[in-house]
């Protein structure tokens, strides 16, 4: 199996929902996804991503954020879950990086001629620990490269595995990533995207797998999910849908150990004030599981597409072997 081949191809891709046409977050009208990746091994494999829907200070759309585990840096979270309403571009990367990239996103916003008259917003940064695979303390994510990658995002095909956010994360013993899949559910598309970085014991349809050399536990791990949905949501209801994003890690093994900062942020791309009402609760639960199984795909996909990472001190993360993945 070559690198890159993903869930889907190998009959992995759970759940009897479609996916949407690219299997990614950008399968959502209007989402757009750009990397930066930094790699001089073996001292820096590190990283951002950037998510952006369109979303400003005068024109939110609806969001909503759960901390399964609330061990981490996610910097706008109090005012996202206070309002339900996200003012900007989501921008994840390294721990020690995470306060550059939202001074970043704050001077990016404010250059633009559509925030001219802004005096404040919400900028909305995640974060997860690279630490065992690049140097976080020497804070290698700044201005350039957060720039870079919101400027860079698109809404085509989304790269995975050792990319921007993913480029140091480590999962479940193996050399993990970004992953991301889609699911059509309810007449709505849904889209995760998983800055995938925590401890536990993969399961692959059913099967505990273990690796040969084991990567340092991701004690420290802040595993992002970003969900979004064409679905005309209000924010309560995307938390809902964002506590789920936490649920689906748990199908893939994870263990949620101390240290793990474990995190859902889900968001529509249908605009605060749009004037559309948000459907029934019960017509929720198809997109509830729709979610837990794009989030369980997304991890899979940021396994099956990272590779081998050397780390400073001899730190090392082994990938995925072919095999495992392979049907008994």
């Amino acid at each position: 199996m070559a690198r890159g081949v993903r869930a889907a191809e190998l009959g992995l891709a759970p759940g009897p929902f479609p996916s949407g046409p690219r299997g990614a977050l950008t399968d959502v009208p209007g989402v757009r996804v750009g990397h930066t990746t930094l790699r001089r091994p073996p001292r820096v494999n590190s990283g951002c991503t950037a998510i952006d829907a369109g979303a400003l200070p005068h024109r939110p759309l609806p969001a909503g954020v759960f901390a399964g585990n609330g061990y981490g840096k996610l910097i706008g979270s109090t005012q996202l879950a206070e309002l339900g309403q996200l003012e900007s571009p989501i921008v994840l990367t390294a721990t020690l990086s995470a306060f550059r990239a939202a001074d970043a996103l704050v001077d990016w916003m404010l250059e633009r001629p559509d925030c001219a008259a802004v005096r404040s917003f919400n900028p909305v940064v995640g974060e997860c620990n690279d630490g065992q695979l690049s140097d976080i303390r020497s804070r290698p994510v700044g201005a350039a490269q957060v720039r870079a990658a919101l400027d860079a995002a698109s809404d085509g095909p989304v790269a995975e595995g050792c990319v921007g956010a993913g480029t140091g994360t480590v999962a479940l013993g193996f050399k993990a990533g970004i992953g991301t899949a889609s699911r059509v559910a309810g007449g709505h598309t849904v889209g995760a995207l998983v800055q995938a970085n925590f401890d536990g014991t993969l399961r692959i349809g059913g099967r505990t797998v273990t690796p040969v050399e084991q990567a340092r536990p991701a004690e420290h791990g802040s595993c992002m999910v970003v969900l979004a949905t064409d679905a005309p949501l209000d924010g309560r209801q995307l938390t809902r849908l964002a506590r789920r994003a936490v649920y689906g890690l748990a199908r893939t093994g994870a263990a949620f150990s101390n240290g793990s900062g474990d995190y859902g942020l889900a968001f529509s791309v249908v605009p605060v004030g749009a004037g559309v009402a948000p459907p029934s609760e019960y017509a929720l639960s198809p997109l509830f599981e729709a979610v837990l199984d794009a989030v369980e795909e997304s991890v899979l996909n940021a396994l099956l597409a990272a590779e081998d990472t050397h780390g400073p001190d001899g730190a090392f993360a082994p990938a995925l072997p072919p095999d495992a993945v392979a049907r008994p």
